[in-house]
């Protein structure tokens, strides 16, 4: 029993890397690695960011807005009253003046410059994030290629397993009739030719699917081996399920976008309402007539009115609608092509499904065939090459059923990606 338990021990890293290794994995967890290691993605916290601190930016336009200003100049000609008084004399103004003053405005209503700005830049971060949805929606399509093709090169390897010991199994029969003298020697070599091509074929796919595990490994980075068991999806689905496609979401955000900038040209031909308070010191102050260095203080509400937006309001509103209608057309194009493809993802799911049925039959026929075709060679009616030929037909039915197989499932998984599913 302690021999037993210090075995175990020692052999326990060895099956806890050989189980890690064979680690399953599905199609859903592809294409999520596939998203979150796409770099990409990363631009989406650097978009947030951005919009935060626009938005921040803007707001603080409702904070008082300091100014200080200087000034030193010198004048031509000063005031001078063009009148005389016996026995009083005017002080005659200097011709250089100097002022320092502290402008504070604040704004109480900017006619909605502010909202509407905020909501475009919202709105343009929003479709700057949608599109790379888009453009990271496109990776499940890459994904699904790749692993359905290993899905469906894994099945053509152990088609060509089964077909080997087949070929193995007739071989060691051929030897036996061989022994007896009733087979030519030439028929073993026959056999052997069939087992060399089985090994070509295995080491092309093989490659193959190598390539395209490396790939994948690259997409989701993670390491996939010889001994990862890649599951098969689930066949269920909902022909009449709704479309949710990031491209939908991308047109109604591209709406919003226009609809804020329709707010912001509303908003600047609005009035805008503000206090206004100013402090400061110099010559002359605010009585013109002194010639001393002084200070004063001027305070007051203000409303302005920009008229000159009026010009272009009706035409930058025609140029919004004009980009609207653009929109709705390549959201109407889209659902078109989106459309056409549904139909020829259905269509492909029916086709290939009753394939499959075909293929059933096909099959059994082939296996009636190949057992009475060894049993013709056996009694000496039929030559070693039309056996290995009714051999090769029934594998080549098995793989073509196989292939069918996989199609069947990848054109469910086509037709989930064209619905946004």
């Amino acid at each position: 029993m302690r021999i037993k338990l210090i075995f175990y021990l020692l052999t326990l890293p060895f099956i806890l890397k050989a189980q890690s290794e064979s680690i399953g994995i599905t199609l859903e967890e592809c294409q999520q690695r596939a998203r979150d290691n796409y770099p990409l993605i990363k631009q989406f916290e650097l978009i947030e960011s951005s919009k935060k601190y626009d938005v921040e930016n803007l707001s603080k336009k409702y904070l008082p807005q300091i100014v200080l200003n200087t000034q030193a100049s010198l004048q031509s000609e000063v005031i001078a009253l063009p009148i005389h008084i016996q026995g009083v004399e005017f002080p005659e103004k200097s011709k250089d003046q100097y002022k320092i003053a502290l402008d504070i405005t604040q704004s109480i209503w900017d006619g909605g410059t502010t909202k509407s700005e905020k909501l475009i830049s919202i709105a343009n971060s929003n479709i700057k994030k949608q599109k790379i949805e888009v453009e990271l929606f496109q990776i499940k399509d890459r994904v699904n290629q790749l692993y359905f093709g290993i899905l469906s090169i894994n099945k053509q390897l152990g088609i060509l397993d089964i077909y080997n010991e087949t070929l193995k199994t007739n071989r060691e029969f051929v030897e036996a009739l061989c022994k007896n003298g009733v087979a030519l020697s030439s028929d073993i070599d026959i056999i052997a030719v069939e087992l060399i091509n089985n090994e070509q074929k295995k080491i092309e796919l093989q490659s193959l699917k190598a390539i395209y595990q490396k790939i994948l490994s690259g997409f989701i980075n993670q390491k996939l081996t010889e001994q990862t068991i890649y599951n098969i999806p689930e066949t269920n689905v909902d022909l009449s399920s709704s479309l949710i496609r990031p491209e939908i979401s991308l047109f109604n955000q591209e709406r919003l976008l226009l609809d804020a900038q329709t707010s912001s040209i509303n908003a600047k031909n609005m009035p805008n309402l503000s206090l206004f308070a100013q402090g400061g010191y110099g010559r002359p102050g605010l009585n013109i007539m002194s010639n001393d260095f002084d200070f004063w203080a001027i305070g007051g509400i203000r409303v302005s009115w920009n008229f000159g937006n009026l010009y272009t309001r009706k035409r930058e509103k025609r140029i919004i609608r004009i980009n609207k209608s653009i929109i709705d057309t390549d959201e109407e194009t889209f659902r078109f092509n989106n459309n056409n493809q549904q139909i020829k993802y259905v269509e492909e799911i029916t086709k290939n499904k009753l394939l499959i049925d075909k293929d059933d039959e096909i099959i059994k026929l082939r296996n009636k065939v190949r057992l009475a075709s060894e049993n013709r060679y056996k009694n000496g009616v039929y030559n070693i090459n039309d056996l290995v030929r009714d051999i090769n037909i029934e594998n080549q039915a098995i793989q073509t059923k196989a292939i069918h197989e996989i199609d069947y499932i990848l054109s469910i998984y086509n037709y989930k990606n064209v619905k946004g599913e």
